[in-house]
């Protein structure tokens, strides 16, 4: 009985939760000015990036937190400034290339600057030396893992025309999938999917994701005025990504022997639980787009 009460109540917060952040997301994705939504996502990163290291944390890995953060700030930045630069083809494969704005960095830049910053961290440090295998390691894989792939979301955003819409289509696929993921897993779910990941993920409820990703393929391709078909191929390689993106989160939470990433959202758990489908998702989206819309 007090199972079943935890369980509703659970999921009460986790309505309520939506309730409030996705007309807030919506709204800023939409109407928000370019550098405010960067700046968000960056923010949601970081809050991510703290998470995972809490989990390296607790497998005994001690990340450079604060040097891999200010970088992973930067990915953002990077991603951001490329909104900053136009080029202009002349043909003859000459392009004049102008900037806006002084400033612009490239993500070469920023992961070079993590690099060195990092040797250098671990030259000078005064731990064991036996943690600065395990310090790289970590730090590399939150700029790798999380940051970097989220960022394209930012990255999204600087396409003329198409991006605030992408990035909506990315956005709502992934919710659309999850919900109808979730209730088929309930009501028909049989065959678990990876059991030693996520025991309630079963392969009726993947299914069902991918679906659900499809169905809002087909709303979106109406909208943005686009090709269905293109539209639909996108959103079947973002939702594998997706659904890969939240079993690796399992894995890492498995690893670390958690149920959560965090508590910060009531009824969804850590940040990095809320976006672990979208860090895989968002670069799968904008790679596909440029592919298959130039071909």
């Amino acid at each position: 009985m007090w199972r079943g009460r935890g369980g509703s109540e659970r999921m009460l917060a986790r309505i309520l939760t939506a309730c409030v952040l996705i007309p807030a997301v919506v709204a800023l994705v939409w109407w928000g000015p370019a550098v405010l939504l960067a700046a968000v996502a960056a923010l949601v990163a970081l809050l991510a990036l703290l998470e995972f290291f809490h989990l390296g944390d607790r497998v005994g890995l001690r990340s450079f937190r604060t040097w891999t953060m200010i970088c992973a700030a930067g990915l953002f930045y990077a991603q951001y400034s490329q909104g900053l630069v136009e080029t202009h083809p002349l043909g003859r494969g000459i392009s004049i290339v102008q900037v806006r704005e002084v400033g612009a960095i490239s993500l070469q830049v920023v992961f070079l600057i993590f690099i060195f910053g990092a040797a250098g961290i671990v030259l000078a440090m005064r731990r064991p030396l036996q943690e600065a295998l395990p310090a790289i390691s970590i730090s590399s894989a939150g700029l790798l893992f999380i940051a970097f792939p989220f960022s394209y979301l930012v990255r999204l955003d600087e396409m003329s025309q198409t991006g605030r819409a992408l990035i909506l289509f990315t956005l709502v696929l992934i919710w659309a999938g999850d919900t109808l993921a979730y209730f088929t897993g309930k009501a028909i779910g049989r065959i678990p999917m990876a059991p030693a990941l996520s025991p309630k993920k079963t392969w009726e409820g993947a299914a069902a994701n991918l679906v659900g990703s499809l169905i809002v393929a087909l709303g979106f391709s109406y909208w943005m005025q686009l090709d269905i078909w293109t539209l639909i191929g996108i959103a079947a390689f973002a939702n594998i990504a997706g659904q890969m993106g939240d079993l690796l989160e399992s894995a890492y939470k498995r690893g670390a022997n958690v149920k959560d990433s965090g508590a910060l959202l009531p009824g969804h758990g850590g940040v990095l639980d809320r976006i672990d489908s979208l860090i895989l998702a968002g670069p799968v989206v904008w790679a596909a787009y440029q592919w298959l819309t130039t071909r």
